[in-house]
């Protein structure tokens, strides 16, 4: 996992599996996101190719914390089927911002 600020964003960049083991790391770097002051975060899950609903509490938790500072929070892909099964199969596809890849998630 990694992080930097791009365009005005603050990007943290994801890959392997994202289960209860790695989802204190990525609640770690949205912790960082959320003090940056960036007026956008993206969530980069185009290289993950498994994703668990631990992961999905620390996204769901960093989308508030964003829209309570006004802020947006996109998780960009392309996504691997597993990942967006998890956003499909919960519901929360359309709690997110969804982006086809990080160059769409820093124009939208």
């Amino acid at each position: 996992m990694t992080h930097a600020v791009e365009d005005e964003a603050f990007v943290v960049r994801v890959s392997g599996s994202l289960d209860h083991d790695s989802a204190p790391l990525l609640e770690e770097a949205c912790a960082l996101a959320e003090d940056s002051g960036a007026p956008r975060t993206v969530v980069d899950l185009s290289h993950t190719d498994f994703a668990d609903s631990t992961v999905l509490h620390v996204l769901l938790a960093t989308q508030r914390a964003h829209h309570r500072q006004q802020r947006k929070l996109v998780a960009a892909g392309p996504f691997h089927e597993v990942v967006r099964r998890l956003f499909d199969v919960t519901g929360t596809a359309g709690y997110f911002t969804l982006a086809d890849d990080v160059p769409g998630a820093l124009a939208s």
